[in-house]
């Protein structure tokens, strides 16, 4: 504060950002201990989380930082994360471990990420914040290809996976839309023209007697048919991801979405993800 004198109960109010694990998955012994460092050092009050992802702490005086940063590296093995002009923490979905969409082990990506830019995290160097964000799948639940520079989107490079038993099970009513969560709702009985076919954004599905086909050429992976009819499609077996730059969030001009600059990229660690590291874009 300018004027402490004034307002001594902000006079420091400084906030300190923790990498959070990959998935943001926390067991409740370190969330205790989280909790109760901060209450010996800073306001007691925690942000989970902030829109980069990093579990912020909010609220301490200048003299408690440097003690702060001491037992929450060497006591609870927890790392800064990133802040002001340099690498934000990076951050994915549950990935692999939770979600059956997932085209790519986010959490291993982001973490091997986080590991190798390790400087660039802590020691500000660009004149910009900069952010990677991991999805696994085209539902892109961290939302990358609206709020990160570099976003790492899973994908698939063959056809959709087709179940046509359940197909007719979803059209007979058998098996509910949505995954159920819809149930309960008086919306009548499910039509797949209706509430598939019908929103296919490029209008690649269409029904043959009762045999769902797909012209997968033109389909945009979008999810939505996917999302929708849960047991009778999946992405294809060909799995991956999708690299784009240049999402921003200008508050005057709107939002920009990122620009595809790889179309499809196999991730894997058995290189130590050099492919993602040292990648060129398409020509």
């Amino acid at each position: 504060s300018d004027v402490p004198d004034r307002f001594p109960g902000v006079a420091h109010f400084h906030t300190v950002r923790l990498n959070q694990p990959s998935g943001m998955y926390y067991s409740t012994s370190k969330l205790r201990a989280i909790c109760d460092l901060w209450q010996k050092y800073g306001s007691g009050m925690t942000n989970m989380h902030g829109s980069t992802g990093d579990l912020v702490l909010l609220g301490t005086s200048t003299p408690n930082l440097e003690p702060l940063f001491y037992e929450l590296t060497h006591d609870l093995n927890q790392d800064l994360g990133g802040s002001g002009s340099n690498l934000r923490t990076p951050s994915c979905c549950l990935g692999k471990s939770r979600c059956e969409w997932s085209c790519y082990d986010t959490q291993a990506t982001c973490y091997a990420m986080t590991m190798k830019y390790q400087d660039e995290i802590h020691r500000p160097a660009f004149p910009y914040k900069f952010k990677f964000k991991f999805s696994g799948c085209p539902n892109d639940c961290v939302a990358s290809i609206a709020r990160s520079d570099l976003s790492v989107i899973g994908t698939w490079r063959d056809d959709i996976r087709i179940d046509q038993a359940a197909v007719k099970k979803y059209v007979s009513g058998e098996y509910k839309s949505n995954g159920g969560s819809h149930a309960g709702r008086d919306w009548g009985k499910f039509s797949i023209n209706k509430e598939v076919i019908n929103l296919c954004p490029t209008k690649c599905m269409w029904m043959e007697g009762d045999t769902l086909k797909i012209d997968n050429a033109e389909c945009t992976r979008c999810m939505h048919c996917i999302n929708v009819m849960p047991r009778a499609l999946r992405p294809g077996a060909v799995q991956g991801a999708t690299v784009l730059v240049g999402a921003k969030a200008p508050i005057l001009d709107g939002t920009q979405f990122a620009t595809m600059v790889v179309p499809f990229m196999e991730i894997s660690a058995d290189n130590d993800y050099e492919d993602l590291v040292n990648f060129h874009p398409e020509p």
